[in-house]
């Protein structure tokens, strides 16, 4: 008779990987994103209207192929002390349902920096966390999607992303882009691949952004974020 607790057996009773239509609340998550890309305005803009449309698009294809989850381990850092301020702020403004679905899941969330070298200057006023693409939680190559955290009176010194077209979403505090506007929440804006911008954030409230990567497998899972040489001079100072 087959003892059914042999080393053989208990292979085979090694559970599936999570997959997506079986973890509410990054489905969720994941439709409150959808849904401003599909009925946000592009503002008249041509170009945004196309990203807008290569974003959903890519999402839905990805949504429907039920990707893995893979729980990676909650992570903080120190800007995160900021996120039930950005919270507060974001389930008053526009995007209330999008701050509130990614609150339900802030206890998984991962927060890092992006760089293997961070200027002190940023250490405790910036921090990312993927939602989906090659880091995960929900897989996927051709698409990254996440949340970025800026602390009051923050500037993200100028930098760009090789190969990559991106799109920020702000759901709480005001932020400017290369000093040209003031944008509030429900805003988005787009950067072209290889176009350099700086991220300066109000006095007062910290600042949340959604963010949209779209690009090459290759260079998504490996994007090289590096700031702009001239800048590094301000950013170690704090200016």
């Amino acid at each position: 008779m087959t003892d059914p607790y042999h080393i053989g057996a208990a292979a085979d009773l090694t559970p599936d990987p999570e997959r997506l239509h079986d973890s509410p609340s990054w489905i969720y998550l994941l439709q409150e994103l959808e849904r401003h890309y599909r009925l946000g305005s592009d503002g008249g803009s041509r170009a945004i209207r196309s990203h807008r449309k290569r974003v959903r698009d890519t999402l839905s294809a990805i949504v429907d192929r039920n990707p893995h989850v893979v729980a990676r381990p909650a992570d903080t850092k120190p800007v995160t002390a900021h996120l039930p301020r950005a919270f507060d702020l974001g389930k008053a403004g526009p995007l209330s349902g999008m701050a509130r679905t990614l609150e339900r899941v802030s206890d998984r969330l991962t927060w890092e920096y992006g760089y293997t070298k961070v200027p002190r200057a940023l250490e405790r006023k910036y921090a990312y966390c993927e939602i989906l693409g090659p880091q995960g939680p929900v897989q996927a190559e051709e698409l990254v999607l996440g949340f970025v955290l800026f602390a009051p009176n923050t500037t993200y010194p100028q930098h760009s992303h090789r190969d990559i077209e991106e799109s920020y979403v702000s759901l709480a505090g005001a932020w400017s882009e290369n000093d040209t506007a003031v944008h509030a929440p429900g805003s988005l804006i787009l950067n072209r691949p290889h176009e350099e911008h700086r991220i300066t954030t109000g006095r007062i409230d910290p600042c949340l952004l959604a963010y949209a990567w779209i690009g090459p497998g290759e260079r998504l899972a490996a994007p090289a974020m590096k700031f702009s040489k001239t800048r590094k001079a301000r950013v170690a100072h704090g200016i």
